[in-house]
């Protein structure tokens, strides 16, 4: 069992697997819905969800941390010297439990004069494919692509929420394994399964 010590260590992320996971949360938002992966350092020891808010933590960022275990916050506030914020205010957030819907739908959005206020939210899924299907359009997509991540919660794209741009929420699903991929708030989706056909979000 890893101590203390050791988690914030190696939360501490190196520089380059800092980089490299600053890398492929610019990968993954830029391409939506294409799978990318994140460093393999810190996985086994940290939470695959929390390697991007640990690269992009700072200072004057506010983060906040959904998990079963209130150590993962304490943990990330001492690794990226980042302030601890309410879950409707926070510009970075890890999901590593399942997020509901009502938290989905809470997360920052920014508004138009100050869309740089919206959320970058992280969140943990078993896998990426077998779930419910995605179809995926806009910018950074030719035509349209599908998506299958397995564990989202019910009402996901209503939650999730589109239309007001250039506010929004941008979106990371990350599997254990570290395999990332991207929902920037530019994307459009229409959930195919029953609860949900025909809407677009």
């Amino acid at each position: 069992m890893n101590t203390t010590a050791e988690l914030i260590r190696t939360a501490s992320l190196r520089p380059d697997d800092a980089q490299h996971a600053f890398r492929a949360v610019l990968d993954a938002l830029a391409r939506p819905g294409r799978i990318t992966r994140l460093p393999q350092g810190p996985l086994g020891t940290v939470p695959a969800a929390l390697v991007p808010v640990l690269a992009l933590a700072d200072l004057g960022t506010g983060v906040h941390v959904l998990a079963d275990d209130p150590l993962w916050a304490d943990i990330t506030g001492v690794a990226t010297n980042a302030p601890s914020a309410p879950l409707d205010e926070a510009r970075l957030v890890a999901a590593l439990r399942p997020i509901t819907g009502t938290e989905l739908a809470s997360l920052c959005r920014g508004s138009a004069p100050a869309p740089e206020n919206a959320a970058l939210a992280a969140l943990a899924v078993p896998r990426l494919t077998g779930g419910e299907q995605l179809h995926l359009t806009g910018p950074g997509i030719r035509d349209r692509t599908v998506l299958a991540p397995a564990g989202l919660p019910a009402g996901f794209v209503t939650a999730r929420g589109h239309g007001d741009f250039p506010a929004g929420i941008d979106l990371l699903l990350v599997a254990p394994d570290g395999s990332l991929a991207g929902l920037p708030r530019t994307t459009r989706l229409t959930d195919t399964t029953a609860d949900t056909a025909g809407k677009e979000n």
